[in-house]
Order: C-alpha cells, then structure tokens, then sequence
C-alpha cells in the first residue's frame, strides 16, 4: 500500500506514434488505466471529453459531474480522481508541458486559454450541442492520423489540438471577458503566476502589488472584477490547496506540513486550516486518503 498519492509522467503511458502525446478513446483507456480511477497527479497536460457516463470526478479536491458534453482540461500537478456509476466513452488527450513549444513562437500560448488557469471550475464545461459534433470530428481526425499506416505528421496533430482549444474556448465566456482588456488579463496573470512562485513566503495582497508596480486596491479590484474573489482569497486558496496536496502524502507529519509552508507553528496551521475548511488538517486527512482506498 502507498503511502503517497503517486504523480504519472507521459513516458508511464503508451504515447500516441509520437513522443510526448497521448490521444485515445476514453473508454478503453479508462479500462487499461484503472489505477488512474483513484486519486493522483499528472506531469503533464490532461483533457477528457465524455461523450457517454456518469458519475463524479475530483479536481483539486473540488468535485464535479461525469456527463455527456463535459469537457475538462487538467494542467501539471493538480490532484484527479474519477468514480463512475455507468460506464464512460468518449476521447482522451495527454501531452507533454513541452509538446507544443517548438511548433509555437510563444511560450506561454496555453495560458491565454481560461481552462489552463489552474482554477478547477473554469476548466470543466458544458459544450453546447451544436458545438460537440465539431469537438468529435477534430478527435476523430487526431485519431485518424495515428492509426494510418503512414508516419503519422506531428505538425498535423499538433494544430487539430490548438482548433480543439480554440473551438472550446469560443463557448467560454469567462475567457472573453478576461480577454476584452489585455492590460488587466496580463496584470492577472501575472499575480497568478507570482502567487505559483511565492504562495509559501508572500501571504499579504501588499507584497505582490509591489512586485506588479500597481497598488494594492487596484489589485483586489482587479480579481474581484474578473474573478469574483479577493487578491488575500486566491493566495489563501493557493496555501490551503498546497496544504491539502501535501496531507494526503501520509509519510508527511503536520508538523512538516506546516513548516514547509513557512507557518510560524504547527498549531498556527491548525487553526488556519480549520478556519477556511471547517475540519483540522488530519480529519481532511483521514476523510480523502479514506475515500482513495489508502
């Protein structure tokens, strides 16, 4: 039994004719993979369209339905876990963080996709009828061009999944909105980004309006604006999100946890925890690793 929840890396999983990326059929990945059915984490990206099942999902420890014409998109290192109640079908693609760099001049293109935030409920949608038939002829095509008997062409695949982001992401009106003022969405990528690198030393909306040139009101307007929350409430859930990550590695004590989060005391931790999640840190314990089989 492990003790840890374990982290699967492309090169675990049978890649599709080209390093770096994994395009399946869901149904029958979910029955050559029924490990991944528990909880554990990905080093690379991850999306899932169900055309058929049901059920539920966790992401990031935020639970979600399995349904026809749900779409999700996972980014490296978040928690998922799927239970089912009927069987699922529908598409499966892996790919590696660096899969599309040498093809795309900039870097960070994913990041102008809401569904890559990080943020588990702008990553699970409901595509509009009209809008799933185009979603299965784009997998269907990438399936297609791994099963012909010619070399599969790289270029080819790697461009249906930019259609594929494209085409979902003209259904998501929170990416439209974050897009209609470029200024603001680089600003909020940015303290995003900064919150990613610092979330264990910096814990006030102060020290990363510095590091932006902005004041500190201007950035809480900024994620209230566009997000709905508090500059202090997305670095808290960022803590407490690493926190939760961290418990469920059973060889980890609290005391650790707690350190490795720059808390000044385990029983500091305590409390913060409890305070925004209702229970103490070793009952969130108790209750996931109960639920994962662990």
């Amino acid at each position: 039994m492990k003790n840890d929840i374990p982290i699967y890396d492309i090169q675990n999983l049978k890649t599709y004719k080209q390093d770096g990326i994994l395009v399946s059929k869901f149904g029958y990945y979910a029955k050559q993979h029924e490990h991944l059915h528990a909880a554990h984490r990905h080093s690379f990206f991850h999306l899932v369209f169900f055309t058929e099942g049901s059920g539920n999902q966790q992401i990031d420890f935020k639970e979600f339905d399995v349904k026809p014409g749900l779409i999700y998109f996972m980014i490296p290192g978040q928690v998922h876990s799927w239970n089912f109640k009927t069987e699922p079908e529908g598409y499966i693609i892996n790919f590696s963080a660096n899969y599309l760099s040498s093809f795309l001049l900039k870097p960070d293109y994913l990041e102008n996709f809401n569904f890559f935030n990080g943020q588990p409920h702008s990553q699970v949608i409901d595509l509009p009828t009209e809008v799933q038939q185009t979603i299965i002829s784009i997998f269907e095509d990438m399936l297609k061009e791994g099963s012909s008997e010619k070399h599969a062409n790289d270029d080819l695949v790697k461009t249906l999944l930019i259609r594929l982001f494209i085409e979902v992401a003209r259904t998501d009106d929170a990416l439209q909105k974050a897009n209609s003022n470029s200024y603001n969405h680089t600003l909020l990528k940015n303290f995003r980004n900064l919150i990613e690198k610092n979330y264990a030393q910096l814990r006030l909306p102060k020290q990363y309006a510095e590091l932006l040139y902005i004041t500190p009101n201007h950035l809480n307007a900024l994620c209230n604006d566009f997000l709905g929350i508090s500059a202090g409430a997305l670095i808290r859930d960022r803590v407490i999100l690493e926190a939760k990550r961290l418990l469920i590695n059973l060889d980890l004590r609290v005391s650790e946890i707690a350190d490795k989060l720059n808390f000044d005391d385990q029983s500091y931790f305590i409390k913060f925890f409890k305070k925004y999640e209702g229970i103490t840190p070793e009952k969130f314990r108790k209750l996931t690793t109960t639920q994962n089989g662990n």
